[in-house]
C-alpha cells in the first residue's frame, strides 16, 4: 500500500505552547505532511521550531498587521481561512484546533477528517480566556454579536469532522456538550530536554505566558505575604497589561524571567521545590507533568485537567478555591508532607512523547484506513 498523502493544520503558529508541541510531535509523525495554517509570526518562538516545515499560510497572512493585531478583532474572517483551503487531494487531514475554529474543511469524499481538540474555543463558550478585553462595553456588544454567528459556524463545522481526539476528559466532556460529538481521549506528548542533576533550590516555579485567566495576580499576592521566593518564566503576551500590572504588585522574592530557553526550562524545573497550577478551568496543562518529569511536585487548583495529572497526596497538593487564602493553604499543607520525586516521575511517564505517537498511529491507522 502506498504511503498516504497527510496534511496537518494548525490554528496559527506565534506562540509555542502545548498545542504546538502536539503539532511539532504530528509533524514527526508525519515529516512528509504539509502544515497549513491562518498565519505565522517570524519574529516568534513558534516559528523558530517550525521555520524548516512546509509551512503553508492562508490569504490573511499577507494582510498588514493581521498576525500581529488584527486577527483577534477580525476573527470573524475564520469560515472564509479555512474556506480557502482545498483538501480533496489528501487521503487524511488533522486539524490541530483550540482557537481559530480550525475544522470542517473543504475536502474529498474519500478524504477523512480528524480533529485533535485542545478546547472548543473559550471565548466562544464563557471560559476565561487570555486577555479579559469583554470587561469593555464595546469589545461586549461587539463579541456578542460575532459570538452568536460563530458558535453557529463552530458547530455546523464539527458536524463536518469524521472523528474527534480530545487531549483530555475534560475536554472530551466540552466536546459533547457544544458539539453533541463523541470522542477519543489521547493525551498531549510531555517530554523535556535533559534533564540536570541540580540541588533542589527553595524557590516555587510558574511557567505561563504574562496574560490573565492564570491565576498569576493569586500567586503573586501569596508569594510576597508568605515572603515566599517565586520565579515567573514565560513571555508577556497580548497588550502587556497584565505583565505591567503584576510587576507594579510584585516586590524583590518575585523574579520575572520572561521566555526561557528548553534547556534552562528543565533546569527550572529540576531545581524548584514546588511547581504552582494555578488556572481554574486548565484544558489539560502540560507544563504541572513537565514538573513531575522533572521529579517535582505540583500545587494546582482542584479542577479542570489538572484532575487528570496530579496525585493529591502523592505527587502534588491541591487547594480548592481561586483565592489568596485557599493557596496559602496548600503551600503551607504541602510544607508539611514528603513527596517522593520518583512517584512524580512516574506519574509524568504516562504522558510521554512515546505514548502519544504510538496511540496517534494506532488511531489514524484504524480510523482512516491507512498506515
Amino acid at each position: 500500500m502506498s504511503e498516504p498523502k497527510v496534511a496537518l493544520v494548525h490554528d496559527y503558529l506565534s506562540e509555542f505552547g502545548g498545542a504546538e508541541r502536539v503539532l511539532l510531535t504530528l509533524s514527526e509523525i508525519y515529516p512528509e505532511a504539509p502544515i497549513y495554517t491562518s498565519f505565522y509570526r517570524k519574529d516568534s518562538p513558534a516559528w523558530e521550531r517550525f521555520k524548516d516545515k512546509d509551512v503553508r499560510p492562508s490569504w490573511v497572512h499577507y494582510i498588514p498587521f493581521f498576525n500581529k493585531y488584527l486577527h483577534s478583532p477580525l476573527r470573524f474572517l475564520a469560515p472564509l481561512v479555512w474556506g480557502s483551503f482545498d483538501f480533496s487531494g489528501y487521503d487524511v487531514v488533522i486539524g490541530s484546533s483550540g482557537w481559530y475554529i480550525t475544522k470542517g474543511f473543504k475536502k474529498g469524499k474519500k478524504t477523512v477528517e480528524i480533529c485533535y481538540c485542545h478546547t472548543p474555543p473559550r471565548w466562544l463558550y464563557g471560559y476565561k480566556t487570555s486577555i479579559e478585553f469583554q470587561k469593555y462595553w464595546p469589545v461586549r456588544i461587539y463579541a456578542a454579536i460575532i459570538g452568536h454567528f460563530m458558535r453557529m459556524y463552530d458547530f455546523t463545522v464539527a458536524q463536518k469532522v469524521d472523528y474527534f481526539i480530545a487531549n483530555s476528559k475534560n475536554v472530551a466532556e466540552r466536546i459533547n456538550k457544544f458539539y453533541r460529538r463523541d470522542s477519543t481521549v489521547i493525551y498531549p506528548p510531555v517530554e523535556l530536554t535533559e534533564i540536570p542533576k541540580v540541588k533542589k533550590g527553595d524557590y516555587y516555579l510558574v511557567i505561563s505566558r504574562i496574560v490573565g485567566g492564570k491565576g498569576l495576580d493569586l500567586v503573586v499576592k501569596a508569594a510576597i505575604k508568605l515572603g515566599l521566593e517565586l520565579k515567573i518564566a514565560g513571555k508577556p503576551a497580548g497588550y502587556y497589561m497584565e505583565y505591567k500590572r503584576l510587576e507594579r504588585l510584585s516586590k524583590k522574592n518575585v523574579e520575572f524571567l520572561g521566555y526561557v530557553s528548553d534547556r534552562q526550562l528543565a533546569g527550572l524545573y529540576a531545581g524548584a521545590k514546588a511547581f504552582l497550577a494555578l488556572a481554574t478551568d486548565e484544558d489539560f496543562g502540560i507544563t504541572p507533568v513537565e514538573a513531575m518529569l522533572a521529579g517535582t511536585p505540583v500545587i494546582a487548583f482542584r479542577g479542570g485537567g489538572y484532575l487528570e495529572s496530579v496525585i493529591d497526596g502523592k505527587t502534588g497538593i491541591f487547594f480548592d478555591q481561586p483565592t489568596k487564602e485557599s493557596l496559602i493553604g496548600a503551600i503551607k499543607k504541602f510544607e508539611k508532607v514528603k513527596i517522593d520525586p520518583e512517584d512524580c516521575i512516574n506519574q509524568a511517564k504516562k504522558f510521554s512523547k512515546e505514548r502519544f505517537k504510538k496511540l496517534m498511529i494506532q488511531f489514524v491507522t484504524s480510523h482512516a484506513g491507512v498506515t
